[in-house]
């Protein structure tokens, strides 16, 4: 394997966030929420500020780019990009609504990274890949196929596990990492073969939005409203910062879609 792409757990720190504030169109978004009309603009742009304050506060340099008007579902940009190592892989979105979004994202990327995009038929979206030190998961879902992680594995030189899931849109909706050894799921993947090996924290179904959490260094943030979680997190030894997100959980999206780390 590349040198340049095998890296150890201190390289997981993240130094960089970059985001994307969310734009006047953002109630256009990609949903099966029940009341579309109540999604609220103003309140995602305040929470959104509080959420890149908080990235800031622990310790991330965060680079925003403008709001896209033409893509509502832009502010996540998590999905434009996959990163390991030195190296990104930019995203053909499985969503035919999202294409365009990643072009930003890229000439940004390409200025401190080595970058390549993802060729159709293959698509990826960031939303689908859970990240470990010298391995990823990535789910096979409505957004993400196989050639698409055939070209993210070849390109990152790494290797990367799969879980197949084509009622869900994205992965991370359901199983992020807290650490190299620690996930946090709902039941319906507890006995996949592909996380054995991992520590897991195991949420009730009426918990599951909160199984997207996002890990930065040595802090985990988590939606709020899920008392019983964070109390699960704490007793892991973690910080727990609570943020609410409300908006962006009825655009289908949580706290990792709205940062890609590096």
């Amino acid at each position: 394997m590349d040198s340049q792409i095998f890296y150890n757990n201190m390289s997981l720190r993240k130094r960089i966030a970059l985001v994307r504030e969310p734009s006047p169109s953002f109630p256009a978004c990609i949903t099966a929420y029940a009341f579309p009309d109540t999604i609220n603009y103003q309140k995602a742009k305040k929470q959104h500020i509080e959420y890149c304050n908080t990235l800031e506060e622990l310790g991330l340099e965060v680079i925003k780019l403008p709001p896209e008007k033409k893509y509502p579902d832009s502010c996540f940009v998590e999905d434009a990009a996959i990163i390991h190592g030195k190296r990104a892989l930019i995203s053909h979105f499985g969503a035919l609504s999202r294409r365009g979004e990643e072009k930003k994202v890229l000439a940004v990327l390409s200025q401190t990274l080595k970058v390549k995009k993802c060729l159709e038929p293959a698509t990826i979206e960031g939303g689908d890949v859970i990240h470990f030190s010298n391995h990823l998961i990535s789910g096979i879902t409505q957004r993400s196929n196989y050639q698409g992680i055939q070209q993210l594995a070849t390109w990152l030189g790494v290797e990367i596990k799969t879980i197949e899931d084509h009622s869900i849109v994205h992965l991370k909706s359901y199983i992020t990492a807290l650490n190299e050894t620690t996930i946090i799921t709902i039941n319906k993947y507890v006995s996949h073969p592909e996380l054995s090996q991992y520590n897991k924290l195991v949420l009730d179904d009426k918990d599951a939005y909160a199984a997207n959490t996002l890990t930065i260094n040595d802090s985990v943030l988590i939606p709020a409203g899920y008392p019983a979680v964070t109390k699960m997190i704490k007793e892991q030894g973690f910080e727990a910062i609570t943020l609410d997100i409300t908006e962006f959980q009825k655009c289908e999206g949580a706290l990792t879609c709205l940062s890609l780390l590096y």
